[in-house]
């Protein structure tokens, strides 16, 4: 981790123009790192891409701006001091006079158009829609690195942040265990539908709707999708394996990290070391627990030497009953208000905050409940699905349907409930980058592991 970044970005200021940065998808995440984007030296928001202009000058206004929104064009937006907008996210990412554009739509197969065309236009992305990283992740960073530019993960956001604490535990010569996020999580959330959401997380829609919250984007993370999401793009990011059957979501606070997130043989739950998880903060009878991390990240890793093991005890650090296994943790994550690092690091540095490198898991379709052939699949936090993490072998050899891919789609086959969905349960995908990218994807990981399909 740099630790210099903020002075050369004062620098960079002083010996030239600021970097342009675009945003595409100003929701509660982009208005967040808007929020910060205003006091920040050495770069300046000069575009912003949103469907709906209302909600963009909102936005803007929220995070503190006193600029307008300019709809003629980024020279004449510039040539007033004013932030150029569009309701298209592809015009934004084609435009040539960014440094940075910052992906932030949430919606897979519309970031992976945005991407391209970026990369296409010699800018970096930092791409907040890690939908995207784990639905063809390496296939687009194969197309950032012939660009020559970065593609980054978001800082804020878990994954980046799990990265950090991974690289900063292998860097010092542990082993990484297990790694992974906390969340709110029951097994009945699974079925949770976006008519049911607030009710779990204690709000009335009213007070939801006040708060302008998104019924189907906060199920997703609720009902286990999120947590498969981002963990799949963490495995694809580090190399760490995944669970076979799926995440555990095991209720377990800080305190017992060490003793609980290892392997079998050793008196944990893992099957495997060196694997994802997610913890959860309630217990399975619906109770918080008191150290629980709900909000935070966490890396366990292991200690090669009685020497370590007595240098453990000697500084508190927390660790398992054998004193061999060791935790360490963030007790948080600052969303958008952290984004600034990433995009520091692409302009300055040439260097993501994380990035997929292979494909080890996938996040699948699980139906929610039986379902009957002519039904649509309204994909991520909706009625129909849910995405579940599955080893990216397992994946390809039940032909599963990404998560990523089931919007709007129609079942040709009932599904129970609980079933993976695989592609010949679907009507026809229709053709996309995103799909183009993916078919590439599973092409590679077919390639490599000499699978006979």
């Amino acid at each position: 981790m740099n630790i210099d970044l903020f002075d050369r970005l004062i620098k960079h200021q002083e010996d030239s123009k600021s970097f342009r940065i675009g945003i595409i998808g100003l929701g509660k995440f982009a208005t967040m790192f808007l929020s910060q984007a205003k006091s920040t030296p050495g770069i300046e928001i000069t575009a912003i891409a949103d469907l709906d202009f209302k909600k963009a000058e909102a936005s803007i206004r929220t995070a503190g701006f006193e600029k307008n929104l300019n709809t003629s064009g980024f020279n004449e937006a510039q040539a007033s001091n004013q932030i150029w907008y569009t309701d298209s996210g592809l015009d934004l990412a084609e435009c040539d006079q960014l440094d940075l554009v910052i992906e932030a739509t949430g919606n897979p197969e519309a970031a992976v158009d945005h991407c391209l065309a970026a990369f296409n236009a010699k800018s970096h992305v930092v791409l907040v829609t890690v939908e995207a990283d784990v639905l063809c992740g390496s296939a687009i960073i194969k197309r950032a690195n012939e660009a020559g530019v970065i593609c980054s993960m978001a800082y804020g956001d878990q994954p980046a942040l799990i990265c950090e604490l991974i690289d900063r535990v292998k860097s010092s010569g542990f082993e990484v265990v297990s790694a992974g996020k906390g969340t709110k999580y029951l097994p009945i959330y699974h079925k949770s539908t976006p008519s049911t959401v607030w009710n779990y997380y204690g709000l009335s829609e009213q007070e939801a709707n006040a708060g302008g919250l998104n019924p189907k984007m906060f199920n997703s993370f609720l009902d286990g999708t999120k947590s498969a999401i981002e963990m799949g793009a963490l495995a694809n990011a580090t190399g760490l394996k995944v669970p076979e059957n799926g995440l555990l979501f095991p209720a377990v606070g800080t305190s017992r990290l060490a003793n609980v997130l290892k392997p079998k043989e050793f008196g944990g739950i893992l099957d495997n070391s060196g694997t994802v998880e997610v913890v959860s903060s309630l217990s399975r009878e619906g109770k918080e627990i008191p150290d629980n991390l709900r909000w935070g990240v966490f890396v366990v890793f292991k200690s090669d030497s009685k020497y370590t093991e007595q240098c453990f005890r000697e500084y508190g650090v927390p660790v398992d009953d054998s004193g061999e296994y060791a935790a360490l943790w963030r007790p948080i994550h600052l969303i958008g208000s952290e984004l600034g690092f990433s995009v520091a690091t692409a302009l300055l540095d040439n260097r993501s905050t994380g990035s997929t490198k292979m494909f080890i898991g996938d996040a699948v379709s699980v139906a929610k409940r039986n379902l009957k052939a002519g039904d649509i699949l309204d994909g991520e936090g909706g009625t129909t699905v849910w995405g579940k993490l599955i080893p990216a072998s397992k994946s390809i050899s039940l032909n599963a349907l990404p998560i990523g891919l089931a919007h709007n789609v129609k079942l040709i086959n009932d599904i129970s409930e609980g079933q993976v969905i695989s592609q010949k349960d679907i009507s026809a995908i229709s053709e996309s980058n995103a799909y183009t990218l993916r078919k590439e994807m599973e092409a590679d990981f077919i390639e490599s592991q000499k699978i006979e399909i």
